[in-house]
């Protein structure tokens, strides 16, 4: 807004001289204008231009320049922000990309071996070759222990440390099918008949963990202040000890309980700090989880990284990831210990805060694995959230309400599913999109796809802060301008099945949620003539 004529005086030297031409001053200031193109220039008229404050019109003027200021300083700070966030996503998509082509040729080479021979189904991992004391790790269509315990390329030092652990038992995840004869051997073959076109259904299959070499270390983690859980810790260490020969691990808190009861326990082990459990993954061959799914979470929230095969007892109240009953550890345990053994694998959500003070891309906090959910509400706050959310490079919707949830297919029956969202099998990779509360009828979740990255952020015209949970538990705080990144973690967390993983997970909504259960319909009612 051009500035009315002015009737006061402006210091001029020692001189107040009375503005005599205010028709001129206004054409200078237009001159002036015309150079604003960066912020610089902006404050070079500020210290050109000093005012005495007598006059209202100049002062709004002054004000609004500095306004201007601020607005190419974010301005020009948003644009190099985009254009670096723009670049790091494409360098991500054509990393992607390049895996993928990788992959894919990899499983073309493969696709005709897999469900073909019978020995496939009795012989289900096979042994490598061993050459020069070394291992080959050579599996069609199947998944290696290195796979799964290990983290990335090991350094010289690393590979020196692992081959003085002998004690390490090693195993191989396998594809099979439930019989040579049974309808589960289908192709994935297109016919064409009487002008419909038909497919056949996919191969199903399950995933079969046997051991290579036998197990030598077992962690039992257990659920805190429940008395059967303690003797029935104290029962299961004995018996692994005596029967299986077993060097067992229990948390800090456990062996005191357990020495408190009797120093028959003085071989039981355990860490004294986070950075022995950093390096629990090399020295455990199997986890033992006792109490509810909060121990499961709790088993896997230890390992940051690759996760040892968890078998956990139901000793909870609902139990969608406990299949096993305690009162017959010894014959569950029995079996798995001698394998092989289905194993589903569950997988999990990688998170990232980014702070709107970061650089770049780079600058996070430490990283947080999920194996149920990440949550983001408006905690305390009595105004909606206010959350732009992005997946990839597009943009998906504001969420308006009192939040979000981005949860794996395993914890589809938590949180998701109070607020509204499909039960999913824990087999199949996605990441569900969940509102909590939308202020929308039209606000429906999505399922989407596991090689997608999420981004939720706080906007800057966002009235109060948001608060991210992960699994129940750290809680921070999102102000205007922060993020959440969240993509699927390379690590999940197999965990052993009683019957199978398809049968494990109807069981488990049947019996915890008592999914569709109704009274039948009487027969003897009205019938169609």
């Amino acid at each position: 807004m051009a500035p009315s004529k002015p009737n006061s005086t402006v210091a001029s030297g020692d001189a107040n001289v009375p503005c005599s031409r205010p028709e001129n001053g206004v054409s200078e200031f237009s001159d002036s204008l015309s150079l604003f193109h960066s912020e610089k220039a902006v404050q070079e008229l500020l210290q050109q231009t000093p005012i005495l404050g007598t006059d209202d019109h100049l002062i709004e003027f002054s004000e609004a320049l500095r306004t201007v200021a601020k607005a190419l300083r974010r301005a020009a700070e948003g644009k190099a922000s985009a254009q670096a966030e723009a670049a790091e996503w494409k360098r991500r998509y054509e990393l992607e990309m390049a895996r993928n082509h990788k992959e894919t040729s990899h499983r073309e080479q493969y696709n005709d071996i897999d469900c073909q021979r019978p020995e496939t189904s009795t012989n289900l991992s096979g042994t490598g070759n061993q050459t020069n004391g070394k291992s080959e790790d050579f599996l069609v269509n199947g998944i290696c222990s290195h796979q799964i315990l290990q983290d990335g390329a090991a350094s010289p030092e690393a590979k020196a440390v692992q081959n003085r652990m002998m004690r390490k038992a090693s195993f191989k995840l396998s594809w099979w099918c439930k019989g040579d004869n049974g309808d589960q051997h289908k192709h994935d073959i297109v016919s064409f008949e009487k002008g419909n076109i038909t497919t056949a259904g996919r191969t199903s299959k399950q995933i079969s963990l046997k051991w290579e070499s036998n197990p030598q270390t077992v962690l039992i983690l257990t659920k805190p202040n429940s008395v059967s859980v303690r003797i029935l810790c104290a029962q299961m260490v004995r018996w692994l000890k005596e029967h299986q020969k077993l060097n067992i691990f229990v948390e800090p808190r456990v062996i005191s309980e357990l020495l408190a009861e009797s120093s028959y326990f003085n071989f039981v082990q355990t860490w004294k700090d986070d950075s022995e459990i950093s390096r629990l993954h090399s020295k455990v061959d199997l986890v033992v989880t006792l109490g509810g799914d909060g121990t499961v979470l709790w088993a896997a929230s230890m390992f940051k990284g690759p996760v040892p095969p968890i078998v956990p007892f139901s000793l909870g109240s609902l139990g969608f990831m406990t299949p096993f009953h305690s009162e017959h550890y010894r014959d569950c345990l029995d079996s798995i210990l001698r394998g092989p053994v289905s194993i589903t694998l569950r997988h999990r959500l990688q998170c990232y805060v980014i702070r709107d003070a970061a650089k770049n891309e780079y600058e996070t906090e430490e990283p947080i694995l999920v194996l149920n959910e990440v949550t983001i509400d408006r905690g305390i706050s009595s105004y909606l959230t206010n959350l732009e959310c992005y997946c990839d490079n597009s943009f998906v919707t504001t969420v308006q309400g009192d939040g979000l949830i981005l949860s794996t297919t395993s914890g589809s029956t938590a949180y998701s599913l109070a607020a509204g969202g499909s039960m999913v099998h824990p087999q199949v990779p996605g990441i569900l999109f969940t509102p909590i509360c939308p202020h929308s009828l039209s606000f429906r979740p999505l399922i989407l796809p596991e090689n997608v990255t999420v981004r939720v952020q706080v906007p800057f015209n966002s009235r109060s802060p948001a608060w991210a949970s992960f699994d129940g538990k750290d809680r921070k705080q999102l102000a205007a301008g922060d993020a959440l990144v969240c993509s699927m973690a390379p690590w999940p967390v197999p965990t052993a099945c009683s019957a199978d993983s398809t049968g494990d997970f109807l069981r488990s909504i049947h019996e915890g949620l008592h999914w569709n259960l109704r009274k039948t319909q009487s027969f003897d009612g009205p019938r169609e003539s």
